[in-house]
């Protein structure tokens, strides 16, 4: 049976890596909250394919919408740490680091009354570090490694890794993001930016073709992707513009257009990351997950 697990990052539009320079944290209480209205559109689009999925939630998000985060839990979903004030871990000291870690998951289970297992880092920005505080902070699961190596900010891990899940020396179940190999290169076809820069038939294939090869893919995405009538911020690098604003107003028909296809072609069941765990470990015990 192949698996497929849908994963998003509840944060806002502002609070971007590709924003950073006009919007800083200290600016964020002045800006436009329009997450709630984009995450609920997504979990409609769940309710509707009947699929549940992972949601991980920025602390600052939920300290400010604890109700969210409540709705996200009681329509079916996971709920999981995405951090609290979405900055790059390796830009941060150590002592500030474990802080943010345990305190977006305390502040979760506060709000759920359920125990947060997964976490995701900010922009990916994974370590080895990192990897060994969420051990010792109680987490069970990790799913931040995007291998991507012609990515500015992605971070990364030490060790023998695996296309699927595996057990990181640190004994965090790592579930790492979906690349495929084209020309000898790596591509992401996990999600994100990759899904609205990538035209869609592309991506679909890349997917259709990933899943023929693997059982397990994961795909993820932001609620202000699916907002095309977010602000629009000038005076930023290209670069920037073309990852926060290409096909906005294409990304929620790509996303049911996907999972349609996936349902089509692939005998797959759609879960929560945080039910791999189990099978995880014991594929990793006998040799990987492939």
């Amino acid at each position: 049976m192949k698996q497929v697990c849908l994963s998003f990052d509840i944060e806002d539009w502002f609070q971007v890596e590709n924003l950073r320079e006009v919007f800083p944290p200290e600016t964020w209480d002045k800006a436009e909250l329009r997450v709630e209205r984009n995450t609920r559109q997504i979990l409609d689009i769940l309710d509707e394919k009947n699929i549940k999925a992972t949601f991980f939630v920025l602390g600052w998000i939920a300290e400010r919408v604890p109700g969210l985060v409540k709705e996200i839990v009681s329509r079916g979903h996971e709920v999981a740490s995405h951090g609290y004030n979405h900055q790059l871990n390796y830009n941060l000291d150590s002592d500030a680091l474990r802080k943010d870690l345990e305190n977006s998951k305390k502040l979760l289970e506060d709000i759920t009354g359920i125990e947060v297992m997964g976490y995701r880092a900010p922009t990916f920005s994974i370590s080895d570090e990192v990897m060994t505080m969420l051990k010792e902070l109680g987490y069970k699961y990790d799913s931040s490694l995007n291998d991507f190596p012609l990515h500015d900010r992605y971070g990364k891990l030490s060790g023998e890794k695996s296309v699927g899940p595996f057990l990181h020396s640190s004994g965090i179940v790592e579930i790492p993001m979906p690349l495929v190999s084209i020309f000898n290169k790596r591509i992401p076809i996990s999600g994100g930016g990759y899904f609205r820069l990538l035209p869609f038939g592309v991506f679909r294939n890349l997917v259709i073709r990933f899943l023929k090869e693997n059982n397990l893919y994961v795909f993820y995405m932001h609620p202000w992707e699916i907002d095309d009538e977010q602000p629009r911020v000038k005076d930023i690098k290209l670069t920037n513009t073309v990852r926060q604003y290409t096909a906005l107003a294409k990304t929620e028909r790509r996303l049911r257009t996907l999972v349609d296809e996936i349902k089509k072609r692939n005998n797959a069941r759609f879960e929560r990351l945080g039910q791999l765990l189990t099978s995880s470990v014991k594929q990793e015990e006998t040799g990987g997950a492939q």
